[in-house]
């Protein structure tokens, strides 16, 4: 039975499975990687219609980069394509972009479409597009740990006062507030693991697992897992009545 508590706010999905999609293709990697920026489009228009507030895709890890060189070349190059061809549908559909990850470690070009995008899109009020790039969850917890180690260092707040909520609003995810922490993650391609992503943010999320290699996961796939997360009755640790 569906939970009208449920609301789906922010979905998370771990895009798996580009390589693999090409492969049996009988094509190269980048191929894939290709085909899943078009899914990208796809599926965010999807959210949208779903009511979906925050989606947050995990585009490029920080440990992608021991990839072949040209693999990291293509992917370093996808922002660039996909904002030149679907900022236009982005705009129109009042999508808000956001980046999160260690930017200033990106090559100039990738670095300057993704701040113009946030730019462009800064204004909008509708779906928060947010891609994880260059991004690992266990770096991003150690810089939140030093950003309030140093505040303590300077007596702007004494270490017994850090909390949960201290750092989670250290984290990138804490702009997004009350929405910062997914309520279901995705991960396609069979695989069944969190890969250095959002660890802190997960800790109640519902996670679910798709057979699809990410570029063949379409809109119907997501309204199935939205309807699926619908019918689970989230506790955070605690009892409701009817375990009572």
């Amino acid at each position: 039975m569906t939970d009208a508590k449920n609301k789906l706010n922010h979905l998370a999905i771990i895009m798996d499975g580009n390589g693999r999609w090409a492969k049996k293709r009988g094509k190269k990697r980048v191929f894939g990687h290709q085909e899943g920026m078009e899914n990208v489009e796809r599926i965010t228009l999807a959210a949208d219609k779903l009511g979906i507030k925050v989606l947050t895709l995990y585009a490029f890890s920080t440990e992608n980069w021991a990839r072949p060189k040209e693999e990291v070349a293509f992917l370093m190059n996808l922002p660039v394509r996909f904002f030149n061809k679907f900022m236009p549908t982005l705009i129109k559909n009042n999508v808000r972009v956001n980046i999160m990850g260690y930017l200033d470690e990106l090559p100039p070009k990738t670095l300057k479409v993704v701040n113009d995008a946030m730019a462009q899109t800064a204004q909008n009020t509708g779906l928060i597009l947010n891609f994880a790039f260059n991004y690992g969850s266990r770096k991003e917890i150690t810089t939140a740990v030093q950003k309030l180690a140093a505040k303590a260092a300077n007596g702007e707040v004494a270490p017994s006062e850090i909390n949960e909520e201290m750092i989670s609003r250290e984290l990138m995810t804490g702009k997004f507030g009350d929405l910062a922490d997914p309520d279901l993650l995705i991960r396609t391609s069979g695989e069944q693991r969190i890969s250095n992503f959002l660890l802190w943010q997960l800790a109640y999320s519902e996670l679910a697992f798709s057979e699809k290699l990410w570029p063949d996961f379409n809109a119907d796939d997501l309204a199935k897992y939205v309807a699926d997360y619908q019918t689970r009755h989230r506790r955070f640790g605690g009892l409701d009545e009817s375990d009572s």
